[in-house]
Order: C-alpha cells, then sequence, then structure tokens
C-alpha cells in the first residue's frame, strides 16, 4: 500500500511544483481551456442527443408499455452519456497534450533540471516527436475504447453494473491518465509505448494512486484544466521514480580482525 501513498503524492508534489514556479501555472491554462471549450461543446451536444440516439437503436422497444419502456431508456441514456464522459477524460489528456506540446514539454525539462541531474532529450525534430505522441494516443484511445465497450455491456448487470464497474472504469481511466502523462517524459528518455507500459505494470498501485484521484477531478468543470501542470509537472517526478537506478548495497565494512598467516 506504500506505492499507493506514493502516488497520491506526486499528485500533490505537482502541484505544489506548480504553484511554486508561476510561470508554468499560468502559461499552462491556456491549451486545457481550449481542450475543456471543445469537449464542453461535445458533452452538451451528447446530453441533449443522447435520448433520440437510445430511441434510435433500441425501436423494438416502441410497443413496450409503462414503466418499462421509460426504465429502458432511461438507463440506456444514462450509460451512454456516461460512456461519452469516460472517453472524455481519457482523451482530454491525450489532446490537452498534442494542444500544449512545447510547453509541456519544456515545462517536464524543467522539472528534471530543478530536481537535479541529467535533463533527458529525445533528440527528434518536435514534429517527429508531435508525430509520434498522437500515435502513441491513438494506439491507447483504442485500449480504452475496447474497455470500454467491455465495461458499458457490463453496466446491464445487475448490482455489479451500478457497483463494481463504475470503480473499475474509474481505474481503468486513471490507469491510462498516468500513462498519457508520464509519456511526456519518458518518451524524452527514448521509451517507446511498448517499454512504457511495462513499466507501469511494474507499479500498478502507484500508477493507480497518482492516475485516479486526478481522473475524479477531472470530472469537475475547469479543474482538469488548473491542475493539467501540476499534473505533468507530478507525472514527470513519478517519472523519475519509475527509471530510477535500484539503490546499491553499503559495501560492508571491513573487519578490523585479519587472519594470521604462519
Amino acid at each position: 500500500m506504500s506505492d499507493l501513498g506514493a502516488g497520491i503524492g506526486y499528485v500533490v508534489k505537482g502541484q505544489r511544483w506548480v504553484l511554486g514556479h508561476g510561470k508554468w501555472l499560468g502559461l499552462g491554462l491556456l491549451p486545457g481551456l481550449i481542450t475543456l471549450v471543445v469537449y464542453a461543446g461535445a458533452l452538451v451536444g451528447l446530453g441533449y442527443g443522447a435520448d433520440d440516439f437510445v430511441a434510435w437503436v433500441t425501436p423494438f422497444a416502441d410497443d413496450w408499455s409503462s414503466p418499462w419502456l421509460g426504465l429502458l431508456r432511461d438507463t440506456l441514456t444514462a450509460l451512454v452519456f456516461l460512456f461519452g464522459l469516460f472517453l472524455a477524460v481519457i482523451t482530454f489528456t491525450a489532446v490537452t497534450l498534442l494542444v500544449g506540446q512545447p510547453f509541456y514539454e519544456s515545462l517536464s525539462e524543467e522539472v528534471d533540471r530543478t530536481e537535479g541531474g541529467d535533463v533527458p532529450e529525445s533528440g527528434l525534430p518536435f514534429w517527429r516527436d508531435l508525430w509520434i505522441s498522437a500515435r502513441d494516443s491513438v494506439r491507447i484511445l483504442v485500449r480504452v475504447t475496447l474497455y470500454g465497450v467491455l465495461l458499458f455491456a457490463a453496466g446491464f448487470l445487475p448490482v455489479v453494473g451500478q457497483t463494481a464497474v463504475p470503480v473499475i472504469g474509474f481505474c481503468v481511466s486513471g490507469y491510462f491518465l498516468c500513462e498519457e502523462l508520464t509519456a511526456v517524459a519518458l518518451q524524452r528518455r527514448g521509451m517507446v509505448l511498448k517499454d512504457r507500459l511495462v513499466l507501469l505494470r511494474g507499479r500498478r498501485l502507484m500508477v493507480l494512486g497518482f492516475g485516479v484521484p486526478l481522473a475524479l477531478a477531472f470530472l469537475v468543470p475547469f479543474v482538469a484544466v488548473f491542475l493539467m501542470p501540476g499534473a505533468v509537472a507530478g507525472a514527470t517526478l513519478l517519472a523519475r521514480d519509475l527509471t530510477a537506478p535500484p539503490p546499491q548495497p553499503a559495501p560492508e565494512p571491513a573487519s578490523p580482525y585479519t587472519l594470521r598467516k604462519d
């Protein structure tokens, strides 16, 4: 459980870092605001159109009597909106990171610089880095969509669909949210997506401790915008921990006694 607490600690440390470096906090709000406006419009549209979509895909229920027709379609409408919200939480980070790629790269480098040690650089041109980030984000989105479809279907299960499925959904959201955020620092360290996922799987509790609180916080309007710079800073600190070489054991002190050879 220590890893879980450490992951939560990196959320706090990241926000503390940007508060102590106000310039980075101020500059980091613009990419998030642009993305938030786009996503807010999409979710509002989904909220207005979800019931029409559900009615279109369930024509077999048109002749059902009350209350079964309303119960079915109201439940499906809520699930459709929750599914859209689930995808929004996951993709918000990826889109914001793409919009603010130059800034977040610089922010991550500054965190490495202030924490001491080397400041890794990918050595690739900006457009190449942007292409790799976009490609990896699409791959993560495909994985998330598959999980989302499975969880959406599991939502119809009695009891389990209303209790365990939402919890699993937030864990999945937090896990992949952490991957997107740490990718900024890990990509500079030359790690491809496959290697990053292996690295994160080795410290699942720490990853969930970092990602799940942010996934929950990002559900609140405007919170994601203000937390994003600190989330990138915290993810960089987390990446430094994950990639740090294991501590070397201290050498044993020499014995004050020596064997005498006759």
